[in-house]
Protein backbone atom coordinates (compact mmCIF):
# COMPACT_ATOMS: atom_id res chain seq x y z
CA UNK A 1 0.00 0.00 0.00
CA UNK A 2 0.92 3.60 -1.08
CA UNK A 3 -0.32 6.89 0.54
CA UNK A 4 1.64 10.38 0.15
CA UNK A 5 0.98 13.35 2.36
CA UNK A 6 2.80 16.26 3.05
CA UNK A 7 6.15 15.04 1.46
CA UNK A 8 6.01 12.08 3.16
CA UNK A 9 5.98 8.74 1.59
CA UNK A 10 3.63 5.52 3.64
CA UNK A 11 4.23 2.34 2.74
CA UNK A 12 3.44 -0.86 4.60
CA UNK A 13 5.09 -4.15 3.49
CA UNK A 14 3.25 -7.23 3.46
CA UNK A 15 4.00 -11.20 3.20
CA UNK A 16 4.55 -10.75 -0.78
CA UNK A 17 7.66 -8.60 0.37
CA UNK A 18 9.14 -10.71 3.13
CA UNK A 19 12.96 -11.23 1.81
CA UNK A 20 13.40 -8.16 -0.26
CA UNK A 21 16.07 -5.68 0.89
CA UNK A 22 14.88 -2.49 2.05
CA UNK A 23 16.70 -0.28 -1.53
CA UNK A 24 14.82 -3.02 -3.52
CA UNK A 25 11.82 -2.80 -1.75
CA UNK A 26 11.02 0.85 -2.13
CA UNK A 27 12.43 1.12 -5.33
CA UNK A 28 9.87 -1.14 -6.45
CA UNK A 29 6.81 0.64 -4.67
CA UNK A 30 8.06 4.26 -5.76
CA UNK A 31 9.53 4.35 -9.46
CA UNK A 32 12.54 6.50 -7.82
CA UNK A 33 15.63 5.36 -8.68
CA UNK A 34 18.30 2.56 -7.02
CA UNK A 35 20.43 4.80 -6.34
CA UNK A 36 18.04 7.61 -5.05
CA UNK A 37 16.36 5.49 -2.86
CA UNK A 38 20.01 4.09 -1.19
CA UNK A 39 20.65 8.17 -0.97
CA UNK A 40 17.31 8.61 1.02
CA UNK A 41 18.19 5.90 3.64
CA UNK A 42 21.99 6.74 4.19
CA UNK A 43 20.71 10.51 4.67
CA UNK A 44 18.31 9.23 7.54
CA UNK A 45 15.03 10.64 5.28
CA UNK A 46 13.63 6.75 5.71
CA UNK A 47 11.92 5.50 8.66
CA UNK A 48 10.96 1.93 9.64
CA UNK A 49 7.84 0.82 12.46
CA UNK A 50 9.09 4.92 13.57
CA UNK A 51 12.73 4.57 13.71
CA UNK A 52 15.00 6.16 11.04
CA UNK A 53 16.66 3.30 9.60
CA UNK A 54 20.30 3.76 7.59
CA UNK A 55 20.87 0.26 6.64
CA UNK A 56 20.08 -0.55 2.70
CA UNK A 57 20.50 -3.88 3.24
CA UNK A 58 17.62 -4.61 5.59
CA UNK A 59 15.45 -7.86 4.78
CA UNK A 60 11.57 -7.05 4.95
CA UNK A 61 9.92 -9.44 7.29
CA UNK A 62 6.18 -8.23 6.39
CA UNK A 63 3.95 -5.96 8.09
CA UNK A 64 6.59 -3.14 8.68
CA UNK A 65 5.49 0.61 7.99
CA UNK A 66 8.07 2.75 6.11
CA UNK A 67 7.90 6.29 6.00
CA UNK A 68 10.58 8.23 3.40
CA UNK A 69 10.44 12.22 3.69
CA UNK A 70 10.67 14.02 0.77
CA UNK A 71 13.55 16.47 1.67
CA UNK A 72 14.00 20.09 1.02
CA UNK A 73 14.24 22.10 -1.98
CA UNK A 74 18.10 22.61 -3.03
CA UNK A 75 19.54 24.56 -5.76
CA UNK A 76 20.96 22.08 -9.06
CA UNK A 77 22.51 22.95 -12.23
CA UNK A 78 21.45 23.37 -14.98
CA UNK A 79 20.36 27.26 -14.96
CA UNK A 80 16.96 28.61 -15.80
CA UNK A 81 17.12 29.99 -19.32
CA UNK A 82 15.12 32.19 -21.55
CA UNK A 83 14.52 29.86 -24.18
CA UNK A 84 10.77 30.06 -26.12
CA UNK A 85 8.69 27.37 -25.37
CA UNK A 86 4.83 26.09 -26.38
CA UNK A 87 3.18 25.66 -23.19
CA UNK A 88 -0.20 24.14 -23.99
CA UNK A 89 -1.65 23.60 -20.13
CA UNK A 90 -0.34 24.87 -16.49
CA UNK A 91 -1.42 24.45 -13.47
CA UNK A 92 0.63 23.84 -9.92
CA UNK A 93 1.33 20.38 -10.48
CA UNK A 94 2.14 20.15 -14.14
CA UNK A 95 3.02 21.44 -17.35
CA UNK A 96 2.29 20.01 -20.79
CA UNK A 97 4.36 21.09 -23.67
CA UNK A 98 4.30 20.92 -27.51
CA UNK A 99 8.29 20.53 -27.49
CA UNK A 100 9.61 21.83 -31.00
CA UNK A 101 12.34 19.70 -32.69
CA UNK A 102 15.91 20.56 -32.32
CA UNK A 103 15.41 20.66 -28.73
CA UNK A 104 17.30 18.54 -26.28
CA UNK A 105 14.65 17.61 -23.37
CA UNK A 106 17.56 16.99 -20.18
CA UNK A 107 21.42 18.12 -20.35
CA UNK A 108 23.58 15.30 -20.49
CA UNK A 109 27.32 14.38 -21.50
CA UNK A 110 28.52 16.97 -23.29
CA UNK A 111 24.42 18.98 -23.29
CA UNK A 112 24.74 21.58 -20.38
CA UNK A 113 22.44 24.17 -21.48
CA UNK A 114 20.18 25.15 -24.63
CA UNK A 115 17.30 22.09 -22.80
CA UNK A 116 14.03 22.17 -22.44
CA UNK A 117 15.14 21.52 -18.73
CA UNK A 118 16.75 25.02 -18.56
CA UNK A 119 13.97 26.71 -20.29
CA UNK A 120 11.48 25.35 -17.76
CA UNK A 121 13.68 26.53 -15.06
CA UNK A 122 13.06 29.94 -15.90
CA UNK A 123 9.33 29.55 -17.29
CA UNK A 124 8.44 28.09 -13.73
CA UNK A 125 10.83 30.76 -11.63
CA UNK A 126 10.14 30.49 -7.46
CA UNK A 127 7.05 28.26 -8.48
CA UNK A 128 8.52 25.33 -9.17
CA UNK A 129 8.62 22.98 -6.04
CA UNK A 130 11.49 20.77 -7.16
CA UNK A 131 11.93 16.77 -7.45
CA UNK A 132 14.43 14.92 -5.09
CA UNK A 133 15.09 17.75 -2.97
CA UNK A 134 16.41 19.69 -6.21
CA UNK A 135 14.58 22.37 -7.80
CA UNK A 136 13.93 20.89 -11.29
CA UNK A 137 11.10 19.95 -13.34
CA UNK A 138 10.09 15.83 -13.13
CA UNK A 139 11.41 14.86 -16.67
CA UNK A 140 8.57 11.55 -16.51
CA UNK A 141 9.29 10.89 -20.15
CA UNK A 142 11.08 11.96 -23.02
CA UNK A 143 11.20 12.92 -26.52
CA UNK A 144 14.36 12.83 -28.75
CA UNK A 145 16.01 15.62 -29.35
CA UNK A 146 13.98 15.65 -33.50
CA UNK A 147 11.04 14.24 -31.86
CA UNK A 148 8.53 17.14 -31.60
CA UNK A 149 5.01 17.32 -29.92
CA UNK A 150 3.25 16.74 -26.47
CA UNK A 151 5.50 15.68 -23.04
CA UNK A 152 4.03 16.17 -19.56
CA UNK A 153 6.77 17.94 -17.04
CA UNK A 154 6.00 17.32 -13.16
CA UNK A 155 6.56 20.42 -11.30
CA UNK A 156 6.95 18.77 -7.56
CA UNK A 157 7.75 15.33 -5.95
CA UNK A 158 4.19 13.64 -5.38
CA UNK A 159 3.45 14.38 -9.05
CA UNK A 160 6.55 13.26 -10.49
CA UNK A 161 5.94 10.26 -8.51
CA UNK A 162 2.20 9.56 -9.81
CA UNK A 163 3.37 10.48 -13.31
CA UNK A 164 6.23 8.30 -13.55
CA UNK A 165 3.87 5.51 -12.19
CA UNK A 166 1.21 5.76 -14.64
CA UNK A 167 4.31 6.12 -17.76
CA UNK A 168 6.03 2.91 -16.13
CA UNK A 169 2.76 1.24 -17.08
CA UNK A 170 2.28 2.52 -20.16
CA UNK A 171 -2.05 2.47 -20.00
CA UNK A 172 -1.72 -0.96 -18.81
CA UNK A 173 -3.83 -0.62 -15.84
CA UNK A 174 -4.58 3.05 -16.20
CA UNK A 175 -5.78 6.08 -18.66
CA UNK A 176 -2.24 7.00 -20.01
CA UNK A 177 -2.39 6.89 -23.88
CA UNK A 178 0.59 8.48 -26.29
CA UNK A 179 -0.29 8.58 -29.52
CA UNK A 180 2.80 9.05 -32.49
CA UNK A 181 2.37 10.44 -36.29
CA UNK A 182 4.96 9.04 -38.29
CA UNK A 183 5.77 9.80 -42.28
CA UNK A 184 7.65 6.61 -43.29
CA UNK A 185 8.65 5.20 -46.46
CA UNK A 186 6.90 2.24 -48.25
CA UNK A 187 3.75 1.19 -47.30
CA UNK A 188 3.31 -1.95 -44.50
CA UNK A 189 2.19 -4.60 -45.69
CA UNK A 190 -0.44 -4.99 -42.94
CA UNK A 191 -3.31 -2.14 -42.60
CA UNK A 192 -3.76 -2.38 -38.55
CA UNK A 193 -0.65 -4.17 -36.86
CA UNK A 194 0.52 -4.88 -33.30
CA UNK A 195 4.59 -4.93 -33.22
CA UNK A 196 5.99 -7.23 -30.42
CA UNK A 197 9.61 -7.65 -29.76
CA UNK A 198 12.86 -7.29 -27.24
CA UNK A 199 14.80 -4.58 -27.73
CA UNK A 200 18.44 -3.40 -26.32
CA UNK A 201 21.02 -1.34 -27.06
CA UNK A 202 22.76 -2.06 -30.29
CA UNK A 203 26.07 -4.33 -29.73
CA UNK A 204 27.63 -2.41 -32.70
CA UNK A 205 27.15 0.94 -32.07
CA UNK A 206 25.95 2.25 -28.42
CA UNK A 207 24.26 5.29 -29.65
CA UNK A 208 21.48 2.92 -31.29
CA UNK A 209 18.85 0.65 -29.65
CA UNK A 210 17.68 -2.80 -32.02
CA UNK A 211 15.66 -5.40 -31.88
CA UNK A 212 16.61 -8.62 -30.40
CA UNK A 213 15.61 -11.72 -31.59
CA UNK A 214 16.57 -14.00 -28.39
CA UNK A 215 13.39 -13.62 -26.45
CA UNK A 216 15.89 -14.17 -22.93
CA UNK A 217 17.28 -11.00 -24.00
CA UNK A 218 16.79 -6.98 -24.04
CA UNK A 219 13.26 -5.82 -22.88
CA UNK A 220 9.62 -6.26 -24.39
CA UNK A 221 8.72 -2.99 -26.80
CA UNK A 222 5.03 -2.98 -28.44
CA UNK A 223 4.33 -0.41 -30.63
CA UNK A 224 0.66 -0.29 -32.44
CA UNK A 225 0.05 1.36 -36.02
CA UNK A 226 -2.58 2.29 -38.42
CA UNK A 227 -2.18 3.19 -42.02
CA UNK A 228 -4.10 6.79 -41.91
CA UNK A 229 -2.64 7.66 -45.22
CA UNK A 230 -0.76 6.42 -48.54
CA UNK A 231 1.79 8.63 -50.70
CA UNK A 232 2.37 7.11 -54.59
CA UNK A 233 4.83 8.21 -56.95
CA UNK A 234 3.97 9.31 -60.74
CA UNK A 235 4.10 5.62 -61.60
CA UNK A 236 1.01 4.66 -59.14
CA UNK A 237 4.34 2.70 -56.88
CA UNK A 238 3.89 2.98 -53.43
CA UNK A 239 6.51 5.84 -52.46
CA UNK A 240 5.63 6.77 -48.47
CA UNK A 241 2.46 6.30 -45.80
CA UNK A 242 1.62 8.10 -42.84
CA UNK A 243 1.15 5.78 -40.06
CA UNK A 244 -0.37 6.38 -35.93
CA UNK A 245 1.27 5.08 -34.18
CA UNK A 246 0.25 4.08 -30.01
CA UNK A 247 2.42 2.77 -27.49
CA UNK A 248 2.28 0.07 -24.71
CA UNK A 249 5.82 0.23 -23.80
CA UNK A 250 8.22 3.35 -23.46
CA UNK A 251 11.54 2.07 -24.95
CA UNK A 252 14.40 4.42 -26.16
CA UNK A 253 14.44 5.33 -29.72
CA UNK A 254 11.29 2.33 -29.97
CA UNK A 255 9.01 3.61 -32.98
CA UNK A 256 11.93 4.49 -34.78
CA UNK A 257 13.35 1.14 -34.21
CA UNK A 258 10.09 -1.16 -34.73
CA UNK A 259 9.13 0.84 -38.06
CA UNK A 260 12.78 0.30 -39.34
CA UNK A 261 12.28 -3.43 -38.16
CA UNK A 262 9.34 -3.85 -40.30
CA UNK A 263 10.95 -2.05 -43.51
CA UNK A 264 9.13 1.23 -43.03
CA UNK A 265 12.33 3.60 -41.18
CA UNK A 266 10.80 6.73 -40.14
CA UNK A 267 11.49 9.65 -43.38
CA UNK A 268 14.54 11.31 -42.85
CA UNK A 269 15.79 9.66 -39.91
CA UNK A 270 19.52 9.64 -40.06
CA UNK A 271 20.31 6.88 -37.68
CA UNK A 272 17.83 4.19 -38.69
CA UNK A 273 16.73 5.15 -41.86
CA UNK A 274 19.79 6.19 -43.92
CA UNK A 275 19.41 3.63 -46.71
CA UNK A 276 15.73 4.07 -47.70
CA UNK A 277 16.57 8.00 -48.76
CA UNK A 278 17.43 7.71 -52.38
CA UNK A 279 13.69 7.27 -52.48
CA UNK A 280 13.88 10.93 -52.40
CA UNK A 281 14.77 10.77 -56.16
CA UNK A 282 11.14 9.05 -56.78
CA UNK A 283 9.88 12.57 -56.35
CA UNK A 284 8.83 14.83 -59.24
CA UNK A 285 10.36 17.80 -58.22
CA UNK A 286 13.62 18.62 -57.69
CA UNK A 287 13.22 21.31 -55.62
CA UNK A 288 10.59 19.29 -53.01
CA UNK A 289 13.72 16.86 -53.30
CA UNK A 290 15.73 19.59 -51.63
CA UNK A 291 13.21 20.36 -49.08
CA UNK A 292 13.46 17.02 -47.97
CA UNK A 293 17.20 17.29 -47.84
CA UNK A 294 17.05 20.15 -45.69
CA UNK A 295 14.49 18.63 -43.44
CA UNK A 296 17.04 17.41 -40.73
CA UNK A 297 14.81 16.03 -38.31
CA UNK A 298 12.99 13.00 -38.69
CA UNK A 299 9.31 12.81 -39.43
CA UNK A 300 7.78 12.05 -36.02
CA UNK A 301 5.20 13.70 -33.86
CA UNK A 302 3.58 13.22 -30.27
CA UNK A 303 -0.07 14.27 -31.77
CA UNK A 304 -1.77 12.78 -28.53
CA UNK A 305 -1.74 12.10 -24.71
CA UNK A 306 -3.82 11.35 -22.21
CA UNK A 307 -3.75 10.89 -18.11
CA UNK A 308 -4.77 11.18 -15.10
CA UNK A 309 -3.76 14.05 -13.25
CA UNK A 310 -1.79 13.14 -10.50
CA UNK A 311 -3.60 15.25 -7.65
CA UNK A 312 -7.29 15.42 -9.25
CA UNK A 313 -7.48 12.36 -10.77
CA UNK A 314 -9.23 13.83 -13.91
CA UNK A 315 -8.80 11.97 -17.01
CA UNK A 316 -6.87 14.63 -19.47
CA UNK A 317 -6.58 14.84 -23.16
CA UNK A 318 -4.29 16.78 -24.94
CA UNK A 319 -4.29 17.10 -29.04
CA UNK A 320 -1.68 19.07 -31.32
CA UNK A 321 -1.70 19.75 -35.13
CA UNK A 322 1.60 18.96 -37.20
CA UNK A 323 3.65 21.40 -37.09
CA UNK A 324 4.89 23.56 -39.89
CA UNK A 325 7.46 21.32 -41.11
CA UNK A 326 5.31 18.35 -41.39
CA UNK A 327 2.65 20.18 -43.18
CA UNK A 328 5.18 20.84 -45.62
CA UNK A 329 6.29 17.30 -46.07
CA UNK A 330 2.63 16.26 -46.12
CA UNK A 331 1.83 18.64 -48.92
CA UNK A 332 4.52 17.39 -50.58
CA UNK A 333 3.95 13.75 -50.37
CA UNK A 334 0.19 14.48 -51.38
CA UNK A 335 1.11 16.40 -54.76
CA UNK A 336 3.62 14.07 -56.04
CA UNK A 337 1.13 11.65 -56.81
Amino acid sequence: MIKVSNNIIYLIANKLDVGKRLDQYITIHTEFSRQRVINLIENGYVKLNNKIINLKKYKIKGEESIEITIPEIRELNPLPENIPIDIVYEDNDIIVINKPSNLVVHPGAGIESGTLVNAILHHCGDTLSGIGGYKRPGIVHRLDKDTSGLMIVAKNDISHLNLSKQFSEQGRTGSLEKIYLAFVWGVPKLRKNKIETQMQRNTNDRTKMMVEKDPLKGRKAVTEYEIIETYCDKKNDPLASLLRCKLYTGRTHQIRVHLDYIGNPIICDAKYGKGFNTKMKQLSNISDQKTLTDLKRHALHSVSITFTHPTSNNNMTFNTDLPHDLVILRNILSANE
